[in-house]
């Protein structure tokens, strides 16, 4: 009850005493997920709520951007789109067995599959709009002046000087580009959601989600791919047994990998973009695409001049509640980088309402966050994974895995198997983990979020029947350990 009285009382005024002093009870910078979130439920607490997002177009800069945020309009929701689209190219391959008779060739239309996307995009920009009908929405770039105090540049450079009580700062982050001879010739995410022509031969540069996705989007419109990465295996930070059956899968669909391998060089030819890595590769691509991460959307909102504090990747530092060192100011979102996850904006927005407007402290809790990556098949994980069970284990750890072919596969002939894995502590029978790789993966996985937030057992997970024919049944049929891990202390992975 303390902290809750504390926060309160640093925070939370009466709307009509706050409203005579300020413009508005809360303004929020940035329109994606997490702004919007907060606006919103801030907006039905009884707060007075000013929000600015700059102006829309599906390839961000400084100064574009767009209300729904990067998921909406150049990520999580158009990748899917595309992710769908490229799926179809294995179905349809798949289904001859089935007894599908298609003819020889199969034409893929990218320009077709860009329309529908950009339409979804269209439609989804507008809804985000309505939704802030309880709050006034301004077009422009919003920068921070003073503690209580933001500024808004219009489209046609009129500036508008509002003050606020509270100012939440949700902006998000952007693609980043490495420092590289020609790297101006590639693309980032942004432009591969958006590329007029389809690239034939494409060249992918990193090892995280992004870059894996995209190779799987390219290569099942049945384009080249070659895909470079620094490690041994991709999705550093995941379970690296997932890792090595993702790296596998990759293989198995067509897609050329490069391990431990980074490009030195582009250049602009005739016939495409010559590609020079080292260890002596070269080749040419249509696109090269440059997947190797992203950084908070900081540097222009003049937080020095307030003195909010950021770290040296210029993330803004933020405590357990999302507020910064300065009282008045919050922030939530990638722009933060803590989890960088869209459900998770949501769930910080969400706290912040409650926290600030209404009166009930709340801080997000990052505990059993599930995940996807939506390669083909996908990988999704929840909870810990085995070598972050070892880590932090205090005794011994059990691991129990299911390799399988799935139904659908023995009858295609799709030599591609799915893995299951779930980490249990020895002692206490708690679920610690779970992962999966292959079809549907992320569906399963969100059902079994609930389990592991709600501290299910193994011995749960056992008396649980499964549905049949399904590959979700796997996940309460494990009955025999894998491997038992003892607690000799902590162990470090490089791959």
């Amino acid at each position: 009850m303390g902290s809750r009285k504390m926060l309160i009382d640093g925070v939370h005024g009466s709307g009509d005493e706050a409203t005579a002093r300020f413009d508005f009870d809360l303004f929020v910078i940035g329109a994606g997920s997490g702004g919007v979130r907060a606006a919103r439920f801030s907006a039905n607490y009884g707060a007075k709520v000013g929000i600015c997002e700059l102006p829309f177009h599906p390839i961000s800069s400084e100064v574009i951007g767009g209300v729904g945020g990067t998921c909406v309009i150049r990520g999580c929701v158009p990748k899917k789109i595309l992710v769908y689209g490229a799926t179809y190219g294995g179905e349809l391959e798949d289904a001859r067995n089935f007894g599908w008779e298609l003819n020889e060739k199969l034409d893929f239309n990218w320009k077709k599959l860009l329309h529908k996307k950009t339409e979804e995009i269209l439609r989804l920009n507008s809804i985000y709009k309505r939704l802030l009908s309880n709050c006034k929405l301004f077009e422009g770039e919003g920068k921070i002046i003073g503690p209580n105090e933001v500024q808004v540049t219009q489209l046609d450079g009129t500036k508008l000087t509002y003050s606020a009580k509270h100012i939440l700062i949700a902006t998000g982050s952007r693609a980043h580009r490495p420092d590289m001879v020609g790297q101006e010739l590639a693309i980032t995410s942004d432009e591969a959601l958006s590329l007029e022509e389809f690239p034939k031969r494409a060249v992918v540069v990193g090892g995280g989600y992004i870059a894996v996705e995209f190779a799987s989007i390219w290569r099942g419109m049945g384009a080249t791919v070659d895909l470079f990465f620094r490690k041994e295996l991709p999705l550093r930070g995941f379970d690296d047994e997932m890792r090595a059956v993702v790296a596998r899968n990759l293989e198995g669909r067509g897609i050329n990998l490069h391990p431990r391998s980074c490009l030195t060089k582009l250049v602009k030819t005739d016939d495409g973009i010559k590609v020079s890595a080292d260890h002596g590769v070269e080749l040419v691509a249509d696109a090269v695409l440059l997947a190797t991460g992203r950084v908070p959307n900081s540097k222009r909102l003049n937080l020095q001049a307030v003195g909010v504090e950021v770290d040296e990747t210029g993330a803004i530092k933020v405590d357990e509640f999302s507020r910064t060192n300065i009282p008045s100011i919050w922030a939530v979102g990638d722009v933060t980088n803590r989890m960088n996850l869209t459900p998770v904006a949501l769930m910080e927005g969400t706290c912040f309402a409650k926290s600030v407007f209404g009166g009930e402290s709340s801080k997000p809790d990052y505990s059993n966050i599930p995940c996807a990556v939506f390669c083909i098949p996908p990988l999704s994980v929840v909870g810990l994974s085995e070598e972050q069970a070892i880590e932090q284990a205090n005794g011994d750890i059990l691991v129990y895995t299911s390799t399988f072919t799935p139904m659908k596969y023995t009858i295609s002939g799709r030599q591609e198997k799915t893995l299951m894995k779930l980490v249990v502590d020895a002692e206490t029978d708690k679920v610690l983990g779970a992962s999966m790789c292959g079809p549907d993966a992320p569906e399963i996985m969100q059902g079994l979020a609930i389990a592991l937030k709600c501290g299910a057992t193994k011995a749960q997970f056992d008396s649980t029947v499964g549905i049949h024919p399904s590959a979700a049944e796997e996940f309460v049929t494990m009955r025999s350990v894998t491997r038992r891990i003892a607690a000799t202390g902590n162990i470090k992975t490089n791959l």
